[in-house]
């Protein structure tokens, strides 16, 4: 059975909790105790109706206030897949929690009030979902009820929404009308609007195409862990542990080891610690090389046909996540998968509008949430890939090492 990891994202009080707790709640995915609990402490006793939003914000600052401020992740199957749901927080200082919890997303649901259509902080997190690339984005029309359920109202949201995904460049866009609080159109099929002739949400989700979104062309593999047993069974074992990031690797192909650009070939391969011929994205091995070679964490292992760049000077987009602003000069420490470089943010050539997209000019230092084009230099060599071709190698993270905390998503270009 696989898993669909997938974030809701929205502006404040669109319904994102109410929608996560209407899945868990109508697919039968609460347990008694919390449903109990939940029957309990819910705000709305006097009508018997349940809040569902309870079930995912769980912090005490966001249950007084009615809003959700941190990542909260749930989980929850059906007999067809596996989920694991992130709900982001919809006010505009926390969109760097909405960051967090979008960066390992295959799928994204934009959640809109019907009342509202459109509106920034939509096209915030839209821009997100671009520059992240995530795969699949479901709009959510939420509060269809309080619009009467309109297909005029809802055709209307559509036709704005388009636009916006046109402009990002989101490819796989599915439109759902719904009502959380009421049920429809999550699990089953609305009666209310007969109109609709697509899917539930539930149903979208169960069946939504995941194969694709696996890059099996590009061979990349980072090595996390050297093996060197050194016992006197496994005297000369080395193997390099780790996870595919992308692509094919078989026992004889003919790979170069990076950035040390050295040419070997793959002498075994294993799983658990059985020998296969062949492996793939994403699965977790271990990689014998034939030649004796000085590899350590971080070191790429790809195959010599297909060579990412490699390199200290980078051109990249960087979503600014940090409470001190950034300034031409800063220090970080640079995360790329499992290789940790020190690095300086030389310049920032200019900031992206997040509304339109147009690039403005750096009149001051950065500021929470703001997106730029910057360059940066590493002190080692990176191996990495443009993030339009093949995101899982072409992202990475600063992070401040004073307070070590991070402070910025880093896309390379």
């Amino acid at each position: 059975m696989d898993l669909l990891r997938f974030i809701t994202a929205g502006s404040v009080d669109d319904g994102k909790s109410t929608l996560i707790g209407r899945l868990l709640y109508d697919s039968k995915s609460i347990l008694a105790d919390q449903l109990e609990a939940l029957e309990k402490s819910t705000k709305n006793k006097e009508n018997g109706e349940i809040d569902l939003a309870l079930l995912t914000d769980g912090l005490r600052s966001e249950r007084e206030q009615g809003i959700t401020i941190d990542v909260a992740y749930r989980y929850f199957t059906t007999p067809k897949r596996k989920f694991i749901i992130a709900d982001a927080p919809g006010h505009v200082q926390y969109t760097r929690n909405m960051i967090t919890g979008a960066s390992n997303a295959s799928l994204i649901i934009v959640l809109i009030d019907a009342r509202q259509g459109v509106v920034e902080q939509t096209r915030r997190h839209s821009i997100i979902a671009s520059l992240l690339q995530i795969p699949h984005v479901v709009v959510a029309i939420n509060k269809m009820d309080l619009v009467d359920f309109s297909q005029d109202i809802y055709n209307n949201i559509v036709i704005e929404y388009s636009k916006v995904a046109a402009q990002l460049g989101l490819k796989d866009v599915t439109y759902i009308p719904m009502s959380a609080l009421q049920g429809d159109n999550i699990v089953e099929k609305s009666v209310a609007m007969p109109w609709y002739e697509g899917k539930a949400l539930l149903n979208f989700l169960e069946e939504v195409e995941l194969a694709n979104d696996i890059n099996l062309t590009d061979a990349r593999f980072q090595v996390q862990y050297v093996i060197r047993p050194q016992t006197e069974n496994l005297h000369d074992y080395r193997g390099y542990a780790g996870k595919i990031i992308s692509g094919i690797y078989k026992k004889g192909d003919i790979v170069t080891v990076l950035p040390q650009q050295i040419e070997t070939t793959i002498s075994k391969l294993e799983i658990a610690g059985l020998e296969v011929a062949e492996v793939f994205a994403p699965q977790s091995v271990v990689i014998h090389l034939a030649d004796d070679i000085d590899i350590s964490r971080g070191d790429s292992i790809v195959k010599s046909d297909n060579l990412p760049a490699t390199g200290n000077e980078l051109e990249v987009l960087l979503c600014w996540l940090g409470d001190k602003p950034l300034q031409p000069g800063n220090k970080y420490l640079l995360q790329h998968n499992s290789r940790s470089v020190r690095a300086v943010v030389k310049e920032i050539a200019y900031k992206l509008d997040v509304n339109t997209l147009q690039q403005q000019e750096v009149n001051e230092a950065i500021k929470l949430n703001e997106v730029v084009k910057a360059s940066i230099k590493t002190a080692a060599p990176l191996v990495f890939d443009k993030y339009d071709a093949l995101n899982v190698n072409g992202s990475a993270i600063l992070i401040d090492e004073t307070s070590n905390s991070t402070v910025a998503a880093v896309l390379f270009n």
